[in-house]
């Protein structure tokens, strides 16, 4: 790979054993700036920590820093996007829903602004403790009426979902993780789609409905179980909303149990939206829920984070074992 290899986000630091690439949203969105004129960037003061300077070096004159004010750099980019502009609005993800969440409800979806919020640190990918950590952030966005919501997996999907968002008609909340991000699906064989699940793997026995980076925990929990003579499918969920309801009851009706895996509490995002799409599909079975207790995570080493909550690769089998009622 060419190029500057940007800085890790702040308290980064899980090792991981797949290839990588550097800064795949920047990369993708600078050349997407290329092909259309429209596309602007914009920041609360955190280009360098959500990856948004491969385009501000590209094309200075459509990026604006705003400062440490979330609320003004939503309402810019509405404004913006009321001028034909496409913009996207770089933050953290706490800063987002926790300072702005008024603006994002009315000046964006409630006005129907073509707003681009992109999102740094989901859940726990630092270990700056609750001030950093948006854990909350898919439960509050999914409510919004009209509003897109986005977790991707990996590099391969940051990239391809950068594109179907600056496509997309319509305000859009995404997650983002930056720095060295794996690659986890193949780019010549995943197709990113807004609103659609992608089974990876079938499995008879479990079903494990992951979103985000914890899809790639999900994959490596699966070949785990199978090594143990257990059968366990992969669903991965990168849209939250609209939430592909029908193809996870499927998915969920075709195995024995379920575990959902997502980096967030496990109240209100994809937990709870997997057990409504069975509920509603009349389809029950025994459910456990990967992710984020309620309380705020304390500072730490994200993989100490990440076993301490369970969320590791893992706890992720714990889970399903669990599910299963398999002993031993």
């Amino acid at each position: 790979m060419t190029g500057p290899v940007y800085s890790k986000a702040m308290g980064q630091d899980e090792i991981v054993d797949r290839p990588t690439v550097d800064a795949p949203f920047g990369r993708a969105l600078a050349d997407l700036g290329a092909e259309r004129p429209e596309i602007v960037g914009l920041t609360a003061d955190l280009g360098k920590y959500t990856d948004i300077h491969p385009f501000r070096d590209r094309f200075p004159h459509r990026f604006f820093n705003v400062g440490m004010a979330e609320q003004n750099l939503i309402a810019v980019a509405a404004g913006l996007a009321k001028t034909s502009h496409v913009p996207f609005a770089t933050t953290y993800g706490v800063f987002a829903t926790r300072r702005a969440y008024d603006f994002i409800a009315i000046a964006c979806a409630h006005s129907a602004a073509n707003v681009k919020i992109m999102a740094g640190l989901p859940g726990l990918t630092t270990g700056y403790g609750g001030t950093h950590q948006a854990i909350e952030d898919l439960a509050l966005m999914r409510m919004i009426p009209g509003l897109t919501v986005i977790d991707p997996c990996d590099a391969t999907e940051i990239a391809q979902a950068t594109r179907a968002v600056a496509d997309h008609d319509g305000p859009v909340y995404m997650r983002l993780l930056r720095g060295q991000v794996p690659r986890v699906l193949d780019p010549d064989k995943y197709r990113f789609e807004i609103g659609r699940a992608a089974i990876l793997r079938e499995g008879s026995d479990v079903a494990l409905v992951s979103t985000g980076l914890m899809t790639e925990r999900a994959v490596d929990a699966a070949a785990m179980l199978r090594r143990e003579g257990i059968s366990a499918g992969v669903l991965h969920v990168p849209t939250l909303k609209p939430f592909d309801a029908q193809a996870v009851a499927a998915f969920c009706g075709r195995a024995a149990a379920v575990v959902t895996a997502e980096n967030h509490v496990t109240r209100g995002g994809l937990g709870s939206q997997v057990a409504e799409a069975l509920f509603d599909a009349g389809v029950m079975r025994p459910m456990r829920r990967v992710g984020i207790g309620d309380a705020f995570v304390e500072l730490g080493a994200v993989s100490t984070l990440f076993d301490r909550a369970g969320m590791g690769t893992a706890g992720i089998a714990a889970s399903a074992r669990q599910a299963l009622g398999v002993t031993g």
